[in-house]
This record gives C-alpha cells, sequence and structure tokens, in this order.
C-alpha cells in the first residue's frame, strides 16, 4: 500500500483520534500553541508599529527589526532556548513562534498606519477628535486591511511551524510526524503533514472571514462616521474637504 493510502488507514482509525495522545488532543495543544504565540505578538507588534508610524519616523527600525527576525529560524531559537532557561517543551515553542510572528504583524500595522493620509489626520483632529480617538476610530479602520494581512500572514506561519513543538518534547500535531519518522511509518508521516497543512489552510480562510467582517466596507477602508457639528452656522467640512 502506498504511503498516501497509509496515511487515510491512519486518519479513518476512530482510535487515532479519540485515544489519550491522539489526534484531538495534539490538535487542541497545537492550536494553543499556535493562538498564544500569534496573540503575544499581536499584544506586542501593534502598540509598536503604531507608535513609529505616527510619529513620523521609525521605516528604519522597522525594516531592520523585521529583516534581523525573519533571519534567525524559529529551529536555531528552539536550540538556544534548550540551552537556557526556558528549556524545551511547548513554553520554548511558543516564544520562538511569537518571535516568528512579529515581523510581519509590525511590518504590515506600520505601513498600514504610515498609509492614512494626513489630511484625514487634521480633518479628524479639527472635528474635535483626541489623539486616541482618531487611532481608533479614523487610523485603525483605515489600516485595518494592511493589519490583518500581516495577522493572517503570521497565524498561517505559525500554525504551520507550530509541529516543532515535538523536537523539543513538546506537544502538538508534529508529534505525529516526530513519531513517524520514529516508526519509519511513512503515512503516519504523511497523515501528520496533511493535518498540519490543513489546519493552516482552515486557518488562512477562517482569518479572511475575519477580515472581511473587521474591514469597513466589506474589504474596502473607508473613513468612520463623524458626528455632524457646525460652527457659528457654517457646516464643519468632512474629512474630504466637502461641508456636510
Amino acid at each position: 500500500m502506498s504511503g498516501f493510502g497509509d496515511a487515510l488507514v491512519y486518519l479513518n482509525d476512530p482510535l487515532n483520534w479519540t485515544r489519550r495522545g491522539g489526534i484531538l488532543e495534539l490538535l487542541g495543544e497545537h492550536l494553543v500553541i499556535s493562538a498564544v504565540a500569534v496573540l503575544a505578538a499581536l499584544v506586542l507588534a501593534v502598540p509598536v508599529a503604531i507608535a513609529l508610524a505616527t510619529s513620523g519616523r521609525g521605516s528604519g527600525v522597522v525594516v531592520v527589526v523585521s529583516n534581523v527576525s525573519r533571519a534567525v529560524p524559529t529551529l536555531a531559537l528552539l536550540t538556544l532556548f534548550a540551552v537556557s532557561p526556558i528549556g524545551f517543551g511547548n513554553r520554548a515553542t511558543t516564544i520562538a513562534l511569537a518571535v516568528f510572528a512579529f515581523p510581519p504583524i509590525l511590518t504590515n500595522t506600520f505601513v498600514g498606519f504610515r498609509g492614512v493620509d494626513a489630511d484625514v489626520r487634521e480633518a479628524a483632529r479639527g472635528m474635535g477628535l483626541s489623539r486616541r480617538q482618531v487611532i481608533a476610530r479614523v487610523e485603525l479602520p483605515l489600516a485595518m486591511p494592511l493589519v490583518m494581512t500581516g495577522l493572517r500572514t503570521a497565524a498561517v506561519q505559525v500554525v504551520a511551524t507550530a509541529g516543532l513543538a515535538a523536537l523539543v518534547g513538546g506537544g502538538g500535531l508534529g508529534r505525529i510526524v516526530n513519531l513517524g519518522f520514529g516508526q519509519q511509518d511513512y503515512g503516519q508521516i504523511i497523515a501528520g503533514a496533511l493535518l498540519i497543512a490543513t489546519l493552516a489552510l482552515l486557518t488562512e480562510l477562517a482569518l479572511v472571514l475575519l477580515s472581511r467582517v473587521v474591514t469597513p466596507g466589506a474589504g474596502r477602508p473607508s473613513l468612520p462616521r463623524l458626528r455632524r457639528r457646525t460652527v457659528a452656522g457654517i457646516p464643519e467640512p468632512t474629512a474630504s474637504g466637502v461641508p456636510l
């Protein structure tokens, strides 16, 4: 029987899904590792990107951080962590994957906020919005398509790479592949690879749908509606310069 045939046999066995340490349990571990890594990268990268973009400087910093971070392989980080207090296991993998997810989120968020028209910002400030309100109600919605692109790229990369956790004593779907190599079971190796690839594709699909939901105008960025106000009976201009 071919390797793909063996993989289908492995995947069609209910015991491989429900037993202790089976596919469902490993899938849960894989999702937790990936979600925590992406969330950590998102929490760190977005504020830094916004601060750099709104300050008018920082392009060089973003380029350097992005290039340096991408140049360090995740497996190399796991090797370094193994001889550090971080050690082996899921924690080391999560930290390494968070470092891996940081550059695309940082770069795309920075580019998205830098791409907001300065006239739009000035119009929003002229209508009395505070700096925080301008970021939350004007700049973030306009930058959201690129922010979501960075998040989607990072999440798919992390899900596809989280299988490395098995190499350092961690969990996740990579254990299926690792056990397959140890037993010279090519069907199990292919089954594990198919599961990881399918999960990455589903992650991509889910985030594409989420992007459509959170992006103004169903994927087309638009300026949020600002409250109409008048000064001395004259309508205040909108962001486009046309009076309301």
